[in-house]
């Protein structure tokens, strides 16, 4: 999945010159956390959020001062090194700049120039649309030594029980090196006849860890 697919195109913004009670009031107003700070001709220059906007501020009782905090300019709060993404890029890398930056959005850009912008929020609920994990159903962790081989082998398990297949992740086994772990998301909440005949192929169910013991 690409950034074009789930970003925002319709962009809250505000410009450097813009006061900092014009952000925090579009804020409010449109219940955002961000605010890409652009230029007139939509480069992004920089990006502000109530983060910034709480740590540069005076705290909530020094009324006289926090007024006139908040007719300074954006430009004297705001971050300038934004790191951007572009329309192509994968939602999985964009998650890892999230997390290697520590950075809550992305704007995303074209030519440097704003076409959308993508939050912590929209990339988690992008996962767990694509785990299935909204969906009522039962996860199967299974131990394999031959991804390409065990994959088929689990599908066609799934096809001959008439269950569908919610989702498929892949995890490296942290204990056995070149196996890996198969989850299994199925859309039933009695997962044994597929955990059964699972077991009976010889593959090992590491979850639930109870069917191991069962009949």
């Amino acid at each position: 999945m690409i950034a074009e697919q789930i970003m925002k195109r319709d962009v809250i913004t505000v410009s450097k010159h813009d006061s900092i009670e014009t952000a925090v009031r579009k804020m409010k107003v449109y219940h955002i956390r961000h605010l890409p700070v652009i230029d007139d001709e939509l480069h992004v220059i920089g990006i502000v959020t109530d983060r910034d906007i709480k740590q540069a501020g005076p705290g909530s009782f020094e009324q006289k001062e926090r007024g006139v905090f908040l007719t300074n300019k954006v430009e004297t709060i705001m971050k300038r090194n934004v790191i951007c993404a572009h329309p192509l890029d994968f939602v999985e890398e964009i998650s890892a700049s999230f997390y290697e930056h520590g950075i809550g959005c992305l704007p995303i850009t074209v030519n440097h120039k704003l076409t959308g912008i993508l939050t912590k929020t929209d990339v988690l609920r992008t996962f767990v649309s694509l785990t299935g994990a909204a969906q009522p159903g039962s996860q199967v962790e299974i131990l394999v030594t031959d991804m390409t081989k065990s994959l088929a082998d689990l599908s066609c398990m799934c096809r001959d029980l008439q269950l569908q297949i919610l989702s498929v992740l892949v995890y490296p086994h942290d204990y056995s090196a070149g196996s890996n772990i198969l989850v299994f998301r199925v859309k039933t909440m009695n997962p044994l006849p597929f955990i059964r005949a699972v077991q009976e192929a010889g593959y090992n169910v590491l979850w639930p860890k109870h069917s191991r013991d069962q009949p």
